[in-house]
């Protein structure tokens, strides 16, 4: 857990404790907390280990949940002291599906709060509110998986991909890491030794530990998802001398693109944006998006602080509620 302090307040003592908002962004690979003030201005954040909703339908994965709260919280409520307490707390967790109970009940306990000031949603509708205002554009976000959002201006939300490792999330770190070792694989079947001379297959396997299957299989099988989706690290550090993780990459950002050709076949054009750590990993991916895009749709690129847009908008329910 590394926490940060961005900028000190200092508090009247005569004065009550400013209500701030604490915003909790939980993707497979990282959490990412930041506190924010009713002015909305983000002044702490930090980090811990990833979470998902998978872990929500088990009492081990509720239990690691439980614990990842309780660990995080002593850091956050000691930032907090330094002007105010938390008062609201709006989470977003990957894969959520709307059944609210048992996190925002981990949540309330972990951060003495009560059950109605604490909301959860998916990470990605969250993400959405920090890029966009309802029905302006649509944001595509890749991190350890890959969707595309739209919040249109009733307010409902829509998607395109997001439908887990096992089935596609194309685009994403999980499904880089997973072609390359597809390739990495089938080569060794035909020539084995193959990884010797591919700057790739040396990169990634560096990064899980050995060369051999045994390896492999036990870094991919037992191991986490975001961990997985780390070897795009490995394949991103290949691919200015790598063709095949050149390759790779350029077929990300084309699958993305694809999500949001969905997105524009269905509501229209708009601006898309793209989100998410998989567009820092190197710069063919957002180029390839861009080119794979319909005529005349524009791209930007946003830095995914999801977290913070979160904490704003709690932030602005412990205002209304005081």
């Amino acid at each position: 857990m590394h926490g940060a302090i961005l900028s000190k307040h200092i508090q009247n003592p005569d004065q009550p404790p400013m209500r701030l908002g604490l915003g909790i962004d939980m993707g497979g690979t990282q959490t990412r907390w930041a506190l924010a003030d009713m002015f909305g201005h983000v002044y702490a954040e930090g980090t811990a280990q990833g979470a998902t909703a998978l872990q929500l339908s088990t009492q081990t994965g509720q239990k690691a949940l439980q614990d990842l709260f309780f660990t995080v919280a002593p850091e956050i409520n000691n930032a907090a002291k330094q002007s105010g307490k938390i008062h609201a707390l709006q989470a977003g967790l990957t894969g959520f599906n709307g059944d609210s109970h048992v996190i925002k009940h981990l949540l309330a306990n972990a951060f003495d709060l009560t059950e109605k000031f604490v909301k959860v949603s998916n990470d990605i509708e969250i993400a959405f509110h920090d890029v966009f205002l309802p029905g302006e554009g649509y944001l595509v976000y890749a991190g350890t998986g890959s969707i595309a959002a739209f919040i249109d201006e009733a307010g409902q939300f829509h998607r395109a991909g997001g439908h887990g490792y096992v089935l596609d999330d194309a685009g994403s770190g999980y499904w880089i890491a997973r072609r390359a070792l597809k390739h990495i694989w089938r080569e060794e079947d035909m020539n084995p030794g193959a990884w010797r001379s591919s700057t790739m297959a040396i990169a990634v396997f560096d990064q899980i530990g050995g060369h051999d299957w045994n390896s492999s299989r036990d870094f991919i099988y037992q191991g986490a998802r975001g961990d997985v989706g780390q070897l795009a690290l490995a394949v991103a550090s290949a691919a200015n001398t790598d063709t095949i993780a050149f390759s790779i990459l350029s077929e990300a950002g084309a699958e993305l693109a694809r999500l949001a050709h969905a997105m524009c076949l269905r509501f229209g054009q708009k601006p898309i944006a793209l989100s998410g750590r998989v567009q820092d990993l190197h710069p063919i991916i957002a180029l390839s998006l861009a080119q794979n895009l319909p005529a005349g749709c524009r791209l930007r690129l946003c830095k995914n602080v999801a977290h913070h847009g979160a904490a704003r908008i709690a932030a602005k329910q412990a205002t209304l509620s005081a």
